[in-house]
């Protein structure tokens, strides 16, 4: 069964997490290798203290902009998380 997962969502940072306007992508790293599901997105937001967050699928097309704020979730074929990374 396929979930289907935002590709951006913007939210508030949890309390006591990082300033608004950056993430700390190395908070995360114990979700590498677990399924991307919407928990996990969510958890790993607030754990980084993103204040948005994007999906990366492999061949996905993505903005080279840069975001201090938004958490890049890498996603690879077998659906599962592959790194985390802000920008």
């Amino acid at each position: 069964m396929a979930l289907i997962l935002p590709a951006c969502a913007t939210t508030a940072p949890a309390e006591g997490a990082a300033s608004s306007d950056t993430c700390n992508a190395a908070a995360a790293r114990a979700l590498v290798g677990r399924s991307a599901t919407a928990a996990l997105v969510a958890q790993a937001q607030r754990l980084t203290g993103a204040r948005r967050v994007r999906s990366i699928r492999p061949g996905m097309m993505v903005t080279m902009d840069y975001s201090p704020d938004r958490l890049n979730i890498h996603i690879g074929p077998d659906d599962k998380v592959e790194r985390f990374a802000c920008g």
